[in-house]
């Protein structure tokens, strides 16, 4: 992984992209700011997997979000189904591959609490890859401002436009995917789990770009 930084501060980003992964590589402990603002057209509430044929863009719907929101008052909006959308989604891409009982369960577990707002369900579900990954790192939420970090800070680094920026740190390693001949990169984390389980950390070792 990246050169050991023992602190960093990044977007709470929604079941992130492998290049995410790299990115934070051996930090030991992961910093999301609740009062950073909701970024538009980002991973904050959007994630990527991979369908017969083609890649599918799951959206977390969120309340209509105001101008300078911070991301922790973002709440989920339950009235669209896009919990059942997501989770058959996920069944769908996902439900023949070697490693869907190792993780498809507590998965799901995460979405059926409905957390009211999007930085609570991000947080968790970034905990539970944190564990598949038996990573030892903290995850923290803090409420500090913008300028008081002093930590490295990777916020905006992970986002559907920057592919250059990404491509800094994430160099794709093939692994054998569900569907297709062609190998599709920087899918969402859960692409990676359901097809390669426990083989998941080496897959991201391979991953890091070389300076």
């Amino acid at each position: 992984m990246n050169q050991e930084s023992p602190e960093v501060v990044t977007d709470a980003l929604y079941l992130p992209p492998l290049s995410y992964f790299v990115a934070i590589g051996d930090s030991r402990k992961i910093i999301l700011p609740g009062g950073d603002l909701m970024r538009r057209q980002s991973f904050v509430n959007k994630t990527v997997v991979l369908l017969a044929n083609k890649t599918e863009v799951l959206s977390v719907p969120v309340h209509g979000v105001r101008k300078k929101q911070p991301i922790r008052d973002v709440r989920i909006d339950y009235q669209q189904k896009w919990l059942n959308v997501h989770l058959k989604g996920i069944q769908s891409a996902y439900g023949k591959s070697p490693f869907f009982e190792y993780f498809y369960s507590d998965l799901e577990r995460v979405y059926l609490r409905k957390h009211p707002y999007l930085l609570d369900l991000n947080r968790e579900l970034l905990t539970l890859c944190l564990t598949f990954l038996r990573w030892d790192v903290i995850l923290e939420v803090s409420e500090k401002q913008v300028e008081e970090f002093s930590y490295r800070d990777i916020r905006g680094l992970i986002h559907p436009k920057r592919l250059k920026e990404r491509g800094n740190v994430y160099a794709p390693y093939p692994y054998q995917q569900i569907f297709g001949a062609d190998f599709v990169p920087d899918l969402s984390i859960v692409d990676l789990f359901f097809c390669e389980g426990p083989g998941a950390n080496r897959i991201l070792n391979l991953s890091e770009k070389s300076n």
